[in-house]
Parts: structure tokens; sequence; C-alpha cells
């Protein structure tokens, strides 16, 4: 069965050119780097725009009331810090774990769609779930609902053209994030410019967003009915993701990062009109930020906010990532936290289908482990989650891994929810995968043989290419 496809398994070949073509690429500076940095300020929005100052403190205090009221005052303090803290208040949100609860959710709310469906994802395939999509989206276009879809001309590379093909005769906008081939859109191109978001807006009743591309990958759980890994066949049929369900006035502002996109891309075709929004105005009580990065930023605004949080931690850091080789700095970040007593635990995979960019990750273990940061490898499912949740208040939710593509190559799209009571699912979530995956011991990890010492050695060399 093949596996999902991404520029790491391309192979060692994309890595050389990518090392030809972006010698010069870095991570973007610390915070406290940056020349003339000044802190931002707090913005709070709801259904009918931008509340007022006695409004936005309700809002806050709303947040205080769940819980930890230190702690959501000194994240929401570092958060500023990074820049300006655009909140939207009143959103409802939904953790969707696993391919089948996420397509499930996303199909339904495509059925429910009246006015437009915009999908963006780096991998559109057309063979299982993805074709399920396919089908729901050409359904919807014959009914007279607007469908744009964007996705990554490397992303889909294997992607037969006759798929996109037909979903354009059946009414779909399909346009390819900078295409291979220069000449298909003229003026659009960029080989080491990838876009990896992976999101879903409908009408402006519901938005999707986190780390599962349009694959058949995903057909099945990695976890069984009683939440035990699925067992020795589940590699290829159980990849581990998280994505967000989110409705509220967050949904429009989802909406807006993929209409940018479309408008940069030059892509042809009309978007539409969301249709007027079901129910009520503030459906939740979650307060939201929206974190879209572009590697032509200044800084990439999510490795900031994540660098500047794990930087703030007091209690915990927990996180859990598909692809780890995030550079020194935020290695050093996370050995003092350590250091300083915060409880710092990373579930990473233990296999995966990028080895260089494995093995990059793993050459930091032995100063990780040596500081007090706990490592836990999942090896039953392909990890491919990309969350954290620190001191149980500060959580994230989205496409960006801690690797060098996503902070200096790729367009990525997170969500930062705030406060204890969401804090709390992810920290179960957390614990779950915890306890489905194998502790790493410092005195295990220093009898490791000299093969996997060499790809680390290899992997390290190319880790900011991978």
């Amino acid at each position: 069965m093949p596996t999902q496809r991404s520029p790491k398994s391309l192979g060692l070949a994309l890595a050389c050119l990518l090392l030809a073509l972006a010698g010069c690429t870095s991570l973007p500076p610390k915070t406290a780097d940056l020349p003339g940095r000044q802190a931002g300020t707090v913005t709070v929005s709801g259904s009918e725009g931008q509340v007022s100052a006695t409004a936005e403190r309700t809002a806050l205090q709303g947040l205080v009331n769940e819980g930890r009221k230190d702690l959501v005052i000194h994240h929401l303090k570092t958060l500023v810090a990074t820049g300006d803290a655009d909140l939207y208040q009143g959103n409802r949100t939904r953790l969707l774990v696993d391919g089948p609860a996420t397509f499930g959710a996303m199909k339904a709310a495509i059925a429910q769609a009246r006015g437009r469906v915009l999908l963006q994802s780096y991998i559109v395939e057309d063979q299982g779930v993805a074709a399920e999509v396919a089908e729901l989206l050409l359904a919807r276009a014959a009914q007279g609902v607007k469908v744009a879809m964007i996705f990554d001309a490397v992303g889909s590379i294997t992607t037969p053209d006759a798929f996109f093909k037909r979903l354009v005769d059946g009414g779909v906008a399909v346009c390819a994030f900078n295409p291979i081939n220069p000449t298909k859109r003229p003026g659009y191109w960029g080989l080491t410019h990838r876009d990896h978001r992976k999101l879903l807006v409908v009408d402006e009743d519901v938005a999707f967003t986190g780390g599962i591309n349009i694959s058949r990958v995903y057909g099945s759980s990695s976890f069984g009915r009683r939440g035990q890994p699925t067992g020795e066949g589940a590699l290829d049929d159980g990849w581990r993701d998280t994505q967000i369900e989110l409705r509220g006035p967050v949904v429009p502002v989802i909406g807006q990062v993929f209409e940018a996109t479309w408008r940069e891309q030059g892509c042809k075709g009309e978007l539409g009109q969301p249709a007027a929004k079901k129910g009520a105005g503030e459906p939740g009580t979650r307060v939201v930020k929206v974190l879209a990065s572009d590697p032509r930023d200044k800084d990439n605004r999510i490795y900031s906010a994540l660098l500047a949080a794990v930087d703030a931690a007091q209690v915990e850091v927990r996180f859990t990532m598909a692809y780890f080789a995030p550079g020194p700095d935020f290695v050093t970040a996370l050995r003092k936290a350590a250091e300083r007593g915060v409880a710092v635990e990373m579930v990473l995979p233990g296999r995966s289908d990028s080895t260089l960019a494995f093995h990059a990750g793993r050459s930091y273990y032995d100063d990780l482990l040596s500081s007090g940061v706990r490592i836990y490898q999942m090896e039953h499912a392909l990890m491919h989650a990309k969350t954290a949740v620190i001191d149980g208040v500060f959580s994230t939710v989205g496409s960006s891994n801690l690797d060098w593509l996503s902070f200096v190559a790729n367009n990525e799209l997170n969500v930062i929810v705030l406060g204890d009571d969401f804090g709390g699912e992810m920290k179960a979530l957390f614990e779950r995968d915890r306890a489905a995956s194998r502790p790493i011991t410092l005195e295990d990890w220093r009898r490791r043989g000299l093969d996997d010492r060499a790809m680390e050695t290899l992997g390290r060399l190319l880790e900011r290419f991978l």
C-alpha cells in the first residue's frame, strides 16, 4: 500500500535540489533578538466585528474564570509580546482524531453547503476517502454551490491531471499552488515555496484545519474501539493525526486565509459568497487566534508564538509532532524549560515516511534527554499530528511541524485556543497518545547502533532542507 506523499518522501534528490536553490535559508530570530520589536495590542472580535472595551474585558474575564487565572494572564501577555493578539470570541471547537472522524465531519459539512465551499490541502489524492470528497464537491457544484480548491503542486505531484480536470469540468474552481512547470501559470512559480496548509471552510458556518490531507491513508483510525493501538498493521492503515472543527466568528477569518492565497496565486474562477450564518452568531465560548505564516514574512508568526510560549512555560510543555527538526534555538528553549522544573514531554514518531527528517530530529535526543525532557515514540501508527498544549491554557492545532520547511519554506496555518477548558481536552488527548507510545530513556538511547548515529549526522547536516 503506498504511503502519503510529501516533499520528504520525494527523497534525497529533491533535498539536494533544495540545497542548491535555497542554501541561505535561516530560521527566524527569537523575538527578544528582533531589533525594535514592540509588544502588540489585544483586540477581541465577535460575530459583529471588534467588540467594545467592556465586552473585551468580559471575554478575557471568561478565560480567567475557566481556571488557572495566573497562567492564562501570563500566556496572554506572552502572546501579545510576539505581536498583536487579534482574538476571536464566541467560538465552539471540536477535536477530531484521525481520518474517519475528520472526514465524516468534513463530508457532513460539505453536504450542507448553501453558498460556497473552500478547500485547501497540501495533498489531494484521487482514491479512497479523497475520491469520496471529490464526488461530494462535484455534487454540491452541480447544485449551484460555488466550490474552490487549492492544492500544492509538489504535494499532489502523483495525482493524475485527469482527476483535477474532471473537477473543473464539473464546475469546481481548481488552482495548483506554484505549479512545478512555470509555463502552466506564468508568474507563479517557486519550487521551494510550498503550500502546506490544510483547511476547509463551508459558508460562514464551519471551518476545519489541522494536519490531515485529502488522502487515502486516513481511511482508518490509529486507535481501536477502546482507544488502544490497532496493532501491527496500523502503519499503513492508521495515521495518527489531529484536526479541529471551529464554529463561530473565527470561521470567516479562516476563509480570508484561503481568499488571500487565491488572489496571490492568480487563481481563476469565482469564489462566490458564503450563505448567511445558520443559528446563533456566537455558538460557543472559546477564544481563538489564527496564525497564518508565509516564508516571505519578516518573521514566522507560528515559530515566534510557539518559541515564546515554551520560553514562558511555568508548569508543563507537551508537544505531539510529526516532524521534529526545529533547529538549535527551539531545542535550547525546550532544554531550559526542563532544567527550570517544567515538565517537558513530547510524543514523536517511532517511524516515519521520511528517513532523513526522522533521524535529524533524533540527533537532538541525547541533549534533550540529558536535560530532563521526556520523549515517547509512537510506533503502532504513523504519527502525523502537529499539536501542543502549554501550561494547560495555551493550545495549538495546525499544519506546521517543528521543522525548517515549516518555518522557512511553507505556507502554514495554525489556530491557538486559549483557556483551561480546551487545554484539558488537549491534555487528555496527549495522555492517550503517551500511553500508546514507548518511553525513550537516556540509557537506552545511548546504546543505539552506529548505523543510527550515522543517519543522525547526515540528517542534521540536511536538517534545514527536510
